[in-house]
């Protein structure tokens, strides 16, 4: 193998230095919302923490060096006048690090043990090294010192202290330390290949990924690379509740897989990595319940089921095994039906009122649309989106069904997409608009929010009539950067509102394909090439200021890098045939 370019530079104040298949990352983003001075190593087992501080030293004088910071996806450093630190994954649990001209002052984040948090340190006679475990994530952080010097502080202190070590080098030459994230116990850590080897090996790794997921990348998708990087850096190997190998929304404090986000990450990985993209499709479905329920969320310790999120899953499945390159068995196939079918049918019975034709949302974040000013008069309500989704969710069934050879099945399925479609027209549909209807005053209103128009998934299924009104009402929506939750001109409006305004990536990619299949080839062409150039103008933001396209909230979205792989691959086959 030839050794591989280093790959895209980025900032880690928006994107976390992890590699593909662990549970910590290198940051100063160290809670939601919270940038630390200094970079810190942050665990995502038992939630996010930041375990360790790291902070590079001028040897002269022992006060903090000034140094900044470069990433690429091999290789983070710190660069100063005096010297640089650097710092490679050697393995998903395991970092080395070596410094010339600087040292380095290791230290534990909390600056307080108790009986019950925070961080102790001791040396470990056995292994020779030096270990901080922390009450917080349940695990050990081991420090082995390869070459230079070590002077350690807050050994074995309980209560208040600083805990920890400085590095340093011998005479002129460079110092060298691994850090693991381990359990109880290990052998002794014995280096197995020079640091320079360590670097080229991790950015091999990436480029073979990206290689795989974005083969088609040039100068005219600058942003795919990056994107590949940050699917790639927050991938997780299976742990704890975490069934598979999943691809964290983020690895900073977006830090689970939520019930509608793995969708979009699957898709984004099906041609490249099928088998990877196969297990986020399913990992929320390992956790489905006796109803039938997906959970909400699932991350390494802990289940959400207080709410739901919107079923696109047969929406999903339909591109996804169009774009899987990996063939798929009877039995996978029968498996998947038969969760597909649990999860439509919850809504059919869970959340469909006695005699009602359409089943309701309990709350927005039923509907992934947490805030969205639908919701607004009442929050137990009946959207045309839901029986949208549903709808292609039934056609779905139908079709594996029909694969399966199940024939009952699938004209049962493909006669309820009719029913339920059919009753969203005729409930739902007001001359030019959907409406919402509250479930207990069964009072009907519409808003200003791009919720009222998401039917438009329904595609080529949807009459033109329809179609047409719902394509001039989304066009309404655009702004420079995109697609508006909510139309820029309603008084409800807000830059920063969550769903009140700001794009988001799922919308973008659902309304765009919904488009694509009705004929509104102009239109959805537009809103893919404005949401491309806001990635590769503002990067991959949780959601974007409409009217300024400033990526807001989490940095590192990995349903937004998703949408943008998706969006880039689609452009570049239509502008190639």
């Amino acid at each position: 193998m030839t050794a591989a370019r280093p790959g895209p530079a980025f900032s880690v104040h928006d994107i976390p230095f992890s590699t593909y298949g662990s549970w910590f990352d290198l940051s100063p983003v160290v809670a939601e919302k919270t940038h630390a001075d200094d970079l810190h190593l942050v665990s995502h087992q038992n939630g996010m923490h930041a375990v360790l501080r790291l902070m590079p030293l001028d040897p002269a004088t022992g006060d903090r060096a000034a140094t900044r910071v470069e990433a690429t996806p091999g290789l983070l450093s710190w660069l100063g006048a005096a010297g640089r630190v650097d710092l490679a994954y050697q393995s998903p649990d395991t970092v080395r690090l070596r410094g010339e001209g600087l040292s380095l002052h290791l230290a534990a984040a909390a600056g307080t043990l108790t009986p019950f948090n925070g961080t102790y340190f001791f040396h470990d006679a056995a292994a020779d090294a030096h270990v901080f475990t922390s009450y917080e994530t349940g695990r050990r952080y081991r420090v082995t010192v390869l070459s230079g010097t070590v002077a350690a502080f807050g050994s074995q202190s309980l209560g208040a202290a600083e805990r920890g070590l400085t590095i340093g080098s011998v005479g002129d030459g460079p110092w060298e330390i691994a850090v693991e994230e381990i359990d109880t116990a290990r052998p002794r850590y014995v280096a197995s290949a020079a640091f320079t080897k360590i670097v080229e090996a991790a950015q091999n790794a990436f480029t073979d990924f990206a290689d795989t997921v974005a083969p088609w990348r040039s100068a005219a998708t600058p942003a795919a690379e990056l994107a590949a990087y940050v699917l790639w850096s927050a991938t997780v190997h299976p742990a704890s509740l975490v069934t598979r190998p999943a691809v964290l929304m983020s690895k900073h404090w977006m830090d689970k897989v939520w019930s509608w986000d793995h969708c979009f990450n699957a898709l984004a990985l099906a041609p490249g990595c099928p088998e990877l993209a196969w297990d986020q499709y399913h990992l929320p479905f390992d956790h489905q319940d006796e109803t039938g329920a997906l959970p909400d969320s699932v991350t390494h310790s802990e289940v959400l089921r207080n709410f739901v999120k919107p079923p696109i899953h047969g929406w999903t499945l339909g591109h996804l095994r169009r774009r899987l390159t990996m063939p798929l068995g009877q039995d996978e196939l029968a498996a998947t039906y038969d969760r597909l079918e649990r999860w439509t049918n919850f809504w059919l019975t869970a959340r469909r009122a006695p005699g009602a034709a359409l089943p309701h949302y309990q709350h927005g974040n039923d509907s992934g649309w947490d805030n969205a000013t639908a919701f607004d008069p009442e929050r137990v309500v009946v959207t045309a989106d839901l029986a949208a989704f549903l709808a292609l969710q039934m056609r779905e069934l139908a079709s594996l069904a029909q694969d399966l050879g199940r024939s009952d099945g699938a004209e049962r399925w493909a006669s309820a997409a009719e029913e339920i479609q059919t009753a969203m027209l005729d409930q739902l549909w007001r001359e030019d608009r959907f409406v919402t209807q509250g479930v207990d005053s069964g009072e009907t209103w519409s808003s200003a929010s791009l919720l009222d128009l998401m039917p438009i998934v329904v595609g080529e299924h949807l009459p033109a009539r329809i179609s047409n009104v719902l394509a001039a009402r989304i066009e309404a929506h655009l702004t420079p950067h995109g697609l508006a939750t909510e139309r820029p001109s309603s008084p409800h409006y807000l830059s920063d509102g969550y769903w009140r305004g700001p794009i988001w990536a799922p919308v973008t990619v659902l309304v765009e394909d919904g488009l694509r299949r009705a004929g509104h080839l102009r239109l959805a062409d537009d809103i893919s090439a404005r949401f491309r150039t806001l990635c590769e103008t503002h990067g991959f933001a949780e959601n974007f200021d409409a009217l300024t396209g400033t990526g807001l909230r989490d940095r590192a979205y990995t349903w937004t890098a998703a949408a943008y792989l998706l969006l880039a691959a689609a452009h570049v086959h239509r502008e190639s045939h």
